[in-house]
């Protein structure tokens, strides 16, 4: 029951399951990532956590924070390496400019919710989130629970 993992699509690099716990997401954008080679071996190597990763909106610019990729051992003799640099996401003009605005009312943050292969590209999805309340967290909990049950009882009358 608790050792079951959540199945994800296969292009799936990694996934911020606390995201929708803490934030409701309210709209989710798809933008491209600058990364390193061997920060591209060591996604491909399932080596990276999204869990406290936020994404800032400064100069025109969005920048991608706390998202930690480790390095490969064979990577770090050759290269000094950062696990959490900071890196560049690749959006247009006018999915900026949204974001800036959208972040600049209280209680919206942007964050990373999942990081994915489009082909041999590495894009990830940014939320525009506002955050939950404890009491909120509380009722989504109950939601889900009802749900599992939901479907639990319909599996049992089926059979």
């Amino acid at each position: 029951m608790g050792n079951k993992k959540p199945k994800v699509a296969d292009n799936t690099i990694a996934l911020n399951k606390k995201a929708r716990h803490d934030y409701f997401i309210e709209e989710e954008i798809e933008a491209g990532i600058a990364l390193q080679g061997w920060e591209v071996k060591s996604l491909r190597a399932g080596k990276v956590q999204l869990m406290d990763s936020y994404v800032l909106l400064k100069d025109g610019e969005a920048w991608l924070f706390g998202v930690t990729i480790s390095p490969l051992p064979t990577v770090s003799t050759h290269f000094e390496v950062d696990p959490q640099r900071t890196r560049k996401l690749l959006l247009h003009d006018r999915e900026i400019a949204r974001l800036f605005t959208a972040t600049s009312q209280k209680g919206y943050t942007c964050i990373c919710t999942v990081m994915y292969w489009k082909g041999q590209i590495v894009k990830c999805k940014i939320g525009l989130a506002k955050g939950k309340a404890k009491e909120d967290k509380r009722e989504s909990e109950k939601e889900k629970d009802w749900a599992r049950d939901k479907q639990r009882l319909l599996r049992q009358s089926n059979k």
